[in-house]
């Protein structure tokens, strides 16, 4: 796949293209791009997607902020797998928010040479989302190309969405997310020097530095699988402001005690799959009782895990979450 970051350097001819924000490539975005893919081919045509960063919802300050499911490499690496010829990963700006839905189609015919648009059901572009269904229809008219609207994907009657994914998220309701992204979600980070209480505890922790716009699940601890250079570990996540030493206000922390493990992780990238949350975050009245309670956790992470195994599938059943993981190209510009 080639990836750009602007519709600049292309000049391509009978492009099928869809649009969409497409964040965390969940399992409705997946069967719209498996069949759009599908049919490009079938018609010989190059399968493109126009996506943007930042998320528009971010720039017009309609959504809070860490709320992102994948980072930009993130969401490439998905889209990559489901065969798409190219992506472009288009800036958006408050300038880009006030073109017209008719200026950003006729770049898109001029670059891509739209012939076959598909969208979502409820899609929208341009300015005040002016470019609804029936505009886009006309303007298909004026440039030569034809739209497919993709019905609602639904799971358990409801329709899978990312903004149903973030609320899953935010109750800690890892497993209900897995099961509407099609896989575990997963957060990486980089190992970063922490204050050496887990290790204190008999319980060492690697501390993670994630991507401050990443949405997090809610604050307690989880079981977790943990993808590291050195292989894969079971682990427990405690991800929270740690209440029994800290008693002023502080900044969210993930912390990983991997299971059957030592070394030293430190500068070094690891991916955190949740499949479990175990309990809320709590204080404790003492560092010893703290320490039996993990001690407790790890059996409860284990016990968890026995039924989620690694290595993980393609997708997520509906009664059995596993994980899935992708790379991608390289960014073009």
């Amino acid at each position: 796949m080639q990836h750009f970051t602007s519709l600049e350097p292309l000049h391509l001819q009978g492009a099928w293209v869809t649009i969409g924000a497409f964040d965390g490539v969940h399992r409705g975005h997946q069967a719209l791009l498996r069949d759009f893919v599908a049919e490009a081919r079938a018609h010989r045509a190059p399968a493109v997607v126009v996506t943007f960063f930042p998320h528009p919802a971010e720039v017009l300050g309609n959504r809070p902020n860490p709320f992102y499911l994948s980072t930009p490499e993130e969401k490439a690496a998905r889209i990559a797998r489901l065969g798409v010829d190219v992506l472009v990963t288009h800036p958006f700006n408050r300038q880009i928010a006030q073109r017209s839905a008719r200026e950003f189609m006729e770049d898109l015919h001029a670059h891509l040479g739209l012939r076959r648009l598909w969208v979502g059901y409820d899609f929208a572009l341009g300015r005040n989302r002016e470019g609804d269904i029936p505009t886009l229809r006309r303007l298909g008219k004026a440039l030569g190309y034809t739209l497919h609207v993709v019905a609602a994907y639904r799971l358990d009657g409801e329709v899978v969405s990312s903004t149903r994914i973030r609320k899953a998220l935010a109750r800690g309701e890892v497993e209900v997310a897995a099961r509407l992204l099609g896989r575990p979600y997963a957060v990486p980070g980089e190992v970063v020097q922490g204050d050496g209480r887990g290790r204190h505890l008999g319980f060492p922790t690697a501390n993670l530095a994630v991507w401050p716009r990443r949405m997090m699940p809610a604050a307690g601890v989880y079981a977790c699988w943990a993808e590291t250079p050195a292989g894969v570990y079971p682990a427990v996540i405690n991800l929270g402001v740690r209440p029994t030493f800290e008693r002023r206000p502080a900044a969210p922390r993930l912390e990983a005690h991997l299971l059957d493990f030592s070394g030293d992780l430190y500068g070094q990238t690891v991916t955190v799959h949740f499949m479990r949350r175990l309990r809320s975050e709590q204080r404790f009245p003492s560092a010893e009782a703290l320490a039996a309670q993990i001690a407790r956790d790890v059996a409860a992470a284990r016990e968890a895990l026995r039924a989620m195994p690694w290595p993980p599938g393609e997708a997520v059943p509906a009664d059995a979450p596993m994980a899935a993981l992708s790379d991608g190209d390289a960014i073009r510009k």
